[in-house]
């Protein structure tokens, strides 16, 4: 039998912190939005908090009546276009940045950096320095515009770390060897390149996406008369609350996982092609 000595005591008790540590995070991260899953389901009479006054599919009903829910429906269908038309710009442009960096070039620190400032500069003062811009310019502000010009500066840069990723990988001399057996550029490019890049796109387009449906605080001034859907849900709180926004915030999360498990699925996918 093993003797409990003083130091594995110690470790004992140190792993044992850190397990509750973990559960208790877990609990913070995700006990709000379980809640949410459950107070969704509230009965008619029930509010927005617990204990549940029945259990029924009443407030899942509301979410489809225009009339009880205003223009949710609406900025629901705009987060989604918004969010997909990111997603294709964010994976194309990219990967021709992350194929342009593959070599040195005039000026490449500089637009490396230029860049990467969509992540540092804060989503409150980029959507107030477009804004006040375009009002100078007599520009209107609309999602499909100016919001899909600030969407696309926060997600550019994850999608070009991703593919920046990809391409340290990524072994030349495949490319080398394409050349060597007489294709040209464009021959290269599709039949090597890309099959084996496209994974890294799946995923910086993922990231886009991700990104653009759940943007805030870069669209709060350049969204236009027409909100997206995290700003009518902002709106709608300032209002009184029903479970219909947990029914929702619930719909919206399931869909966001299901675009995640998708894009997961055509990246296994694609994945074990290429092995």
């Amino acid at each position: 039998m093993a003797r409990w000595t003083p130091e594995r005591r110690r470790r004992t008790w140190i792993k044992g912190g850190f397990s509750v540590y973990y559960v208790i995070f877990l609990v913070f991260i995700y006990g709000p939005m379980f809640a949410m899953f459950v107070l969704s389901f509230q009965g008619r009479r029930g509010g927005t908090s617990f204990p549940m006054r029945g259990v029924s599919l009443h407030w899942w009903e509301k979410l489809i009546e225009p009339s009880t829910v205003g223009d949710l429906q609406g900025a629901l269908m705009r987060s989604l276009i918004l969010a997909l038309i990111v997603m294709v710009i964010t994976a194309l442009f990219s990967t021709m940045l992350a194929m342009a960096f593959r070599k040195r070039f005039f000026g490449s620190d500089a637009l490396f950096f230029t860049v990467m400032a969509g992540l540092m500069v804060p989503g409150v003062l980029l959507s107030l320095g477009l804004a006040t811009m375009m009002r100078q310019l007599g520009i209107p502000t609309n999602w499909w515009s100016s919001g899909l010009g600030v969407h696309v500066v926060w997600t550019l840069p994850f999608g070009f770390l991703v593919m920046m990723a990809v391409f340290n990988r990524f072994d030349a001399r495949l490319e080398e060897a394409a050349r060597d057996m007489g294709a040209d550029e464009w021959t290269v490019f599709k039949e090597v390149t890309l099959p084996l890049i496209t994974p890294g796109i799946v995923a910086a387009g993922l990231f886009g996406f991700t990104l653009s449906y759940d943007e805030f605080a870069r669209t709060t001034l350049l969204a236009g008369a027409n909100n997206t859907l995290p700003l009518d849900i902002n709106a709608s709180m300032t209002q009184r609350i029903r479970p219909t926004l947990f029914a929702l915030g619930t719909a919206s999360t399931v869909f966001s996982l299901f675009m995640i498990g998708l894009f997961l699925v055509i990246y296994t996918a694609l994945t074990r092609r290429l092995r």
